[in-house]
């Protein structure tokens, strides 16, 4: 079962970087919006960032102190990990060290797939539009 909170940016852990410009543009839009449109997700038992990584990003530079989150359970067979990049092999336990130990993977390294009805499908699936206020994350 997937779990939705509120919750503090400062105890979440980032395996990814993110792109300059594509920062940039978020940061626009969301300040312009005034609403954080999309939950971020998380994996409940580490507290590493398994999908937006740069609203995170965006939501940490514009001084907010909270997110919207989707906690999953990142052991389970039903997640999977491929890249977007060509030639690159990811694993969950690379996603998971580079968490830990604070060391990010560079942007787009990781591709987070979930299995549901029989087929494979991007873990955006999970993160239901909210559009929440940004006022509520401070």
């Amino acid at each position: 079962m997937n779990v939705f909170a509120i919750v503090d940016i400062s105890t979440l852990k980032e395996h990814e970087e993110v792109d300059p410009k594509r920062l940039k543009e978020l940061k626009k839009k969301i300040e312009s919006d005034g609403v954080l449109r999309m939950p971020i997700v998380i994996d409940r038992g580490s507290n590493i960032i398994i999908d937006g990584h740069h609203r995170f990003a965006a939501i940490k530079e514009l001084g907010y102190k909270k997110i919207p989150a989707v906690f999953i359970d990142y052991s389970t067979p039903r997640v999977i990990v491929r890249s977007w990049r060509k030639n690159c092999r990811v694993t969950k336990e690379m996603i998971i060290k580079a968490g830990l130990r604070g060391k990010k993977l560079p942007p787009k390294t990781s591709k987070h797939m979930i299995v549901t009805k029989g087929k494979i499908k991007h873990i955006s699936i999970l993160e239901r539009k909210i559009n929440t206020p940004l006022g509520r994350l401070k």
